[in-house]
């Protein structure tokens, strides 16, 4: 699935750059920076979470004084006019601003959501002794520091989860949540902070769910397991490094939420029209 590339420069006016054949392989392409993901709904006119996403670019900007090439407002009415192009499927977008130049690049490819059985089924997840070196930042640098890893992800073999003296921090591209009765445990330190995440959080405190606030442990037994990201919502997970998690298929909890989420994305998406 080809990607289209787009840079922005110190003028504001995009132009077309190289294409690639994932977000990942063109991102390697690209300056170092900070950098966001998120995909449309609704007919490419909104994104879930789409102030969080820009956050991840400008609010770093403002701390290490770089000066991006274009504002919020400009840069959404591009990506809402570009991603018609994909209609009519919706669009996954990359946008990057360089840590040196300031420059703001745009990567964008037509979006097919996973197929049913991954959310019916389950997937089984691997584990890795890793983390990043700065979570709170979204760095290019983590896609080439995780390549090894990300090799490994095949049709058997979904995420690769990070661990740290025996506890699960995060996915290479997502965020880890276990569940034992009631208890939704998921890490709040040493991870990337998704915007997903914060939605999840919010629907299992609105269902009647605790939280706990810790990195689950690898040798503690759940009830249930899933991740989050903002391309693939809430994927149920079935097994980690080959062990069951909890029956072995997806719980009730799991179902419960990923309901819940699909309401609270129709309901609470951004519209790109109205970015400021």
């Amino acid at each position: 699935m080809t990607i289209k590339g787009f840079r922005i420069k110190g003028s504001g006016i995009p132009s077309l750059i190289d294409s690639a054949e994932s977000l990942d392989e063109w991102t390697r392409g690209l300056p170092q920076g900070f950098y966001t993901t998120f995909i449309t709904n609704s007919g490419g006119t909104k994104v879930l979470g789409l102030k969080s996403h820009l956050d991840r670019l400008y609010v770093p900007a403002v701390r290490t004084g770089i000066r991006p090439s274009i504002d919020r407002e400009n840069l959404c009415t591009f990506i809402a006019r570009i991603v018609v192009d994909n209609l009519p499927y919706e669009s996954r977008v990359r946008l990057i601003l360089g840590r040196v130049s300031g420059e703001v690049f745009i990567g964008i490819q037509p979006f097919h959501a996973l197929n049913d059985s991954v959310y019916s089924n389950g997937v089984h997840v691997h584990t890795t002794e890793m983390a990043r070196q700065d979570p709170r930042l979204k760095e290019t640098t983590f896609i080439a520091e995780s390549a090894a890893q990300r090799k490994l992800l095949n049709s058997e073999v979904f995420e690769i989860l990070m661990t740290r003296n025996g506890g699960i921090l995060e996915g290479l591209t997502s965020n880890f949540y276990a569940i034992k009765g009631r208890l939704l445990i998921t890490a709040r330190r040493g991870v990337l902070l998704g915007v997903t995440r914060m939605a999840v959080l919010r629907l299992a405190r609105g269902q009647g769910m605790s939280i706990a606030s810790r990195s689950p442990r690898l040798n503690e037994p759940f009830d249930e397991a899933f991740l989050t990201s903002s391309s693939r919502g809430i994927v149920p997970i079935v097994s980690i490094d080959d062990h069951p998690v909890g029956e072995g298929r997806v719980g009730a909890w799991t179902k419960r939420l990923s309901k819940a989420y699909q309401f609270y994305v129709e309901e609470r998406s951004e519209r790109l029209a109205d970015a400021e």
